[in-house]
């Protein structure tokens, strides 16, 4: 493990104020989203987004609006279900964001593989502030971020890095993946353990937060293609397995995996999100659907997306309800499980 911290003017964040009305934009949308039953109770619903967008990652806020990451563009979204409309904050030029969360602080943060910049935009006034990675450190294709339970971001980069950003210092620490290329979605399970999924390295890796060592934790089936993972309430952490369209639960307390083939001839699991219910939910490209899967009974049930090809990079959500990005209709959808 090799650590990489910037310089010492690097490691003050840096502030970008932008002038609001130059920031936000109103963007019109439908008044009411389209709206579809499905066969488990559940709604689908799905909202247009600005032409172009191609939103990647989303990310449910506690005031009901939902913010995205309009990779297309190189902004940050956030859509108005109640209004069916969006506003959108420029992040900068060169700007791709691929990831967004929602801190401890109410904000979200954004993992911007464009600006090699982990980014936070306020809520309340479009500020932008940027914590770059260290200059030794170019071209990190940035990917997903994670709030551990100090409060300090953890981040992946699939050109074989993982990192930490310490918020109220503005230090960023950048470190090698112990197999190179492949760090993608990461995750901290409710005893604050942090833990990623490596695409290419097809493992998964549980980082200590103290010494920010990272110890490879080894699926059972090779090349599986490991790309998102989620924790549950037990401390389970669950895996979608891209290159074999399955998903795997990994139990760090005896160290014993699970893993079950999705359905469909073609299966391809891309994301992975645990709902308040334990209720496991996958994005599956060979199927066009959202399909969630009930480890109590060890049962799936899909929900196919209205839209043809849908794309779901990534899947977050709020009680009651499971929100995707579709990537290749311009479109958020959400699944109203109450």
């Amino acid at each position: 493990m090799r650590p990489r911290v910037g310089p010492a003017a690097g490691l003050l964040a840096l502030v970008i104020l932008l002038v609001a009305c130059s920031q936000r934009t109103e963007t019109s949308g439908p008044k009411a989203p389209e709206t579809t039953a499905v066969t488990n109770g559940s709604v689908v619903q799905e909202y247009s987004v600005p032409a172009g967008s191609r939103p990647h990652d989303v990310a449910p806020a506690s005031d009901g609006t939902v913010w995205f990451t309009a990779q297309g563009k190189g902004e940050l979204g956030r859509l108005d279900p109640r209004t069916g409309t969006s506003t959108s904050v420029s992040l900068g030029t060169g700007s791709a964001p691929h990831g967004v969360i929602v801190g401890p602080d109410g904000a979200p943060w954004v993992t911007d593989s464009g600006l090699n910049a982990i980014v936070r935009v306020d809520p309340a006034t479009g500020e932008v502030r940027r914590f770059d990675l260290p200059a030794d450190r170019p071209d990190a294709n940035l990917n997903t971020a994670v709030f551990d339970a100090k409060k300090v971001s953890w981040f992946t980069g699939q050109n074989g890095i993982y990192g930490r950003v310490e918020p109220s210092s503005g230090r960023v620490e950048v470190f090698d993946a112990p197999r190179g290329p492949g760090p993608y979605g990461i995750a901290a399970t409710p005893d604050g353990a942090v833990y990623y999924a490596s695409l290419a390295g097809n493992h998964l890796a549980r980082v200590d937060t103290t010494t920010a060592r990272a110890t490879v934790v080894e699926p059972p089936t090779p090349n599986q293609g490991a790309r998102r993972v989620w924790p549950d309430s037990r401390g389970r952490v669950w895996v979608s397995e891209w290159n074999v369209g399955k998903v795997a639960a990994y139990e760090p307390g005896t160290g014993r995996w699970r893993e079950w083939q999705l359905p469909g001839s073609r299966p391809q699991a891309y994301a992975v999100y645990v709902d308040e219910a334990d209720q496991v939910w996958l994005s599956d490209f060979g199927s066009n659907a959202l399909v969630r899967f009930d480890p109590a009974q060890e049962k799936f049930t899909s929900v196919p997306l209205p839209s043809k090809p849908g794309n779901i990079r990534q899947i977050l959500g709020r009680p009651g309800e499971v929100w995707g990005a579709e990537s290749a209709a311009d479109k958020l959808v959400v699944v109203r499980t109450r």
